[in-house]
């Protein structure tokens, strides 16, 4: 039989056995994880790169447009200016133009004035003065005059129109 020295030390022995074995399981989840962790992050470290390229690309093709854009405004200024001078030239030769006096209002007035009146008769006058135009007839003596009756009657019912006017 064990004395109890004996045991105790066989207990002790098993506790550093089972402490070892906890440490050492630790130590592998450890050591994965850190191994998942490293690859991880070189992923990103790839990912980061072509980032970091395509943000430069994008960079480059803005100077481009911006480049382009101060080109462009350039050329505007340029015509701008080109203009302002053809302006200044045009009102240089071009005549004044005449100041309103007292003689062209009355005028202006009386023809404003004819315009009305020609416009007014034309409203109340039909054009080239026909002569009125019969009433349509309804629909029954249209039934009973015949098909060329019902045709007329049937086309200003599609289109809406009675004796040429519209409804």
């Amino acid at each position: 039989m064990l004395t109890a020295m004996q045991a105790a030390v066989v207990a002790a022995a098993a506790a550093f056995v089972a402490g070892i074995g906890v440490a050492v399981y630790v130590m592998l989840k450890a050591a994965r994880l850190m191994s998942q962790a490293s690859a991880a992050i070189a992923g990103l470290r790839e990912r980061e790169d072509l980032l970091i390229e395509r943000a430069n690309a994008t960079i480059d093709k803005a100077g481009e447009q911006i480049a382009r854009t101060e080109t462009v405004t350039a050329a505007v200024e340029g015509v701008t200016a080109s203009m302002s001078e053809l302006g200044g030239h045009l009102t240089a030769l071009a005549p004044a133009p005449p100041a309103p006096d007292a003689t062209t209002r009355p005028l202006t007035w009386a023809a404003a004035l004819v315009s009305g009146v020609r416009w007014a008769v034309g409203v109340r006058l039909p054009a080239g003065r026909e002569a009125p135009r019969q009433p349509a007839r309804p629909a029954r003596e249209a039934r009973q005059a015949g098909w060329p009756a019902r045709e007329a009657a049937r086309r200003a019912a599609l289109t809406g129109r009675t004796n040429g006017t519209r409804r």
